[in-house]
């Protein structure tokens, strides 16, 4: 089973940038697709983005469609997270997953991202 540690957090002003990387261990990275996923306080876990295990092709949630990007570096087994245009809204601990098939199986421990309106 792959591990997941994420890194690339922390505070920045709306309008401001940040990306995420998730560096995966201990499997075949290629094997897996993999995605971004939040959770705000009070609020349920809700799906970002995903990226196939090719690197082919890639989905968004509407909220952050043009302005996150997700992609994959297959050769340093890590899939990173590009946010532009951040908003207060955009607050929350961010979280790598991995799946094999249609089931996301492997999380990581999150990384939390505060933007300041």
């Amino acid at each position: 089973q792959v591990q997941l540690v994420e890194s690339g957090g922390g505070l920045v002003q709306a309008g401001g940038s940040l990306r995420l990387s998730c560096a995966a261990s201990g499997g075949t990275f290629t094997n897996y697709g993999m995605g971004w996923f939040r959770q705000a306080p009070g609020k349920d876990r809700e799906f970002v983005a995903r990226i196939s295990s090719s690197g082919v092709a890639t989905s968004y949630a509407g909220s952050v469609k043009g302005r996150f990007t997700i992609s994959r570096d297959n050769a340093k087994n890590t899939v990173y997270l590009q946010m532009n245009s951040l908003k207060p809204e955009d607050t929350a601990v961010y979280y790598c997953a991995a799946r094999p098939g249609i089931e996301w199986l492997q999380w990581g421990q999150g990384t939390q991202v505060t933007v300041s309106s």
